[in-house]
């Protein structure tokens, strides 16, 4: 009962910051939504077990991605904020503030992978399965992998719409989630 009350505790911020996405089935923003409850009903899971057996091989395997993660935000966040202009305004209530940007941002860890803050969200996602991998957790960690991948693909085709060419450019020089890889 404990889980069940701690998902729920985690979820209404979730639901309250993406309530314009929940009306938008086609956006980036539904199905990024879903990809979040999927890290908090892996959170709820293994949330005692954060901190067991700290040396084992899944615990190392866990804080690395967890690392990961935090960096690709962090550094994304950067890059995001270095490259807002000063009076210039995207309207779109469906984006959050950050989301906004006016100029493409091509550098730092852009110049490798096209959305480092999706990237983040799959770090974590099986950073935290690792913190207890269990069996029947699995399916909900490959859920919110494949959602976090059909967010990024709503989200190019959001930036193609606005970019343009200039995007379908960066495209072709760009991983979409894993640096080098895919």
């Amino acid at each position: 009962m404990d889980k069940v009350i701690f998902f729920i505790a985690l979820s209404l911020p979730v639901i309250f910051f993406s309530e314009k996405s929940l009306f938008e089935p086609h956006s980036h923003g539904f199905t990024r939504f879903f990809s979040w409850e999927c890290i908090i009903v892996l959170f709820a899971v293994n949330y005692e077990k954060w901190f067991t057996d700290p040396l084992s091989v899944k615990q190392l395997i866990s804080w690395i991605l967890l690392i990961i993660s935090a960096w690709f935000v962090i550094e994304a966040a950067v890059r995001l904020h270095r490259a807002r202009k000063p009076g210039v305004v995207r309207v779109d209530e469906k984006l959050f503030r950050f989301e906004k940007t006016t100029e493409l941002v091509t550098t730092g860890i852009f110049k490798y992978i096209r959305h480092p803050m999706y990237s983040s969200l799959l770090c974590l996602t099986w950073g935290i399965w690792f913190k207890q991998p269990l069996w029947y957790t699995v399916p909900v960690a490959l859920l919110s992998s494949w959602l976090l991948w059909v967010t990024a693909r709503r989200d190019e085709n959001e930036c193609l719409s606005y970019f343009g060419e200039k995007y379908s450019e960066y495209m072709r020089g760009t991983k979409r989630l894993i640096p080098f890889i895919m």
